[in-house]
């Protein structure tokens, strides 16, 4: 975990994360032991590389953790995501896959045998409330439904 901790720990990043809808289910990415040790269910993203739009950065974190192409869509909303050593400012948009086959990706930066990605896949709403708070993304934790991801004016920011 320690070349885990030197890329994504006490720093602030900038990602770009996807909003990906199949049906009644949204597509999210575990990943192993990123906050408190445990499993971690997120929307696909990541951090944006010096040089490079977002919406470029957006389809290349999207193939790299989900094996999917991507067509990016329309600005959802921007979070402030802040759980120590974790802090993000994220940009949100709603992405519709156009190739590719979904699998379990890999985040180049870390060893083939430290990857942190273990399961990727379309959860429904019901399946998605089964999992604990502390386990999911901060996005999901007042959500009625998958639709109010979706209001324009809607915004998520981290209060203290």
């Amino acid at each position: 975990m320690e070349e885990t901790n030197q890329f994504y720990t006490n720093k602030l990043r900038v990602r770009v994360c996807g909003i990906c809808m199949q049906g009644n289910s949204i597509l999210l990415v575990c990943h192993r032991g990123l906050i408190d040790g445990k499993d971690f269910w997120a929307p696909p993203g990541g951090g944006l590389v010096f040089g490079e739009s977002v919406r470029e950065g957006l389809k290349r974190e999207f193939t790299e953790e989900t094996g999917l192409e991507i067509r990016s869509g329309r600005f959802l909303f921007f979070n402030e995501f802040l759980r120590p050593p974790l802090h993000a400012l994220e940009l949100f948009f709603e992405v519709q896959p156009i190739g590719g086959n979904l699998m379990i990706g890999t985040d180049p930066d870390l060893p083939a045998d430290n990857q942190l990605i273990t399961d990727v896949k379309y959860l429904t709403f019901q399946e998605l409330q089964k999992i604990p708070l502390n386990q999911k993304h901060s996005i999901f934790h007042e959500l009625v439904n998958f639709d109010d991801i979706f209001i324009p004016h809607h915004r998520f920011l981290n209060e203290s």
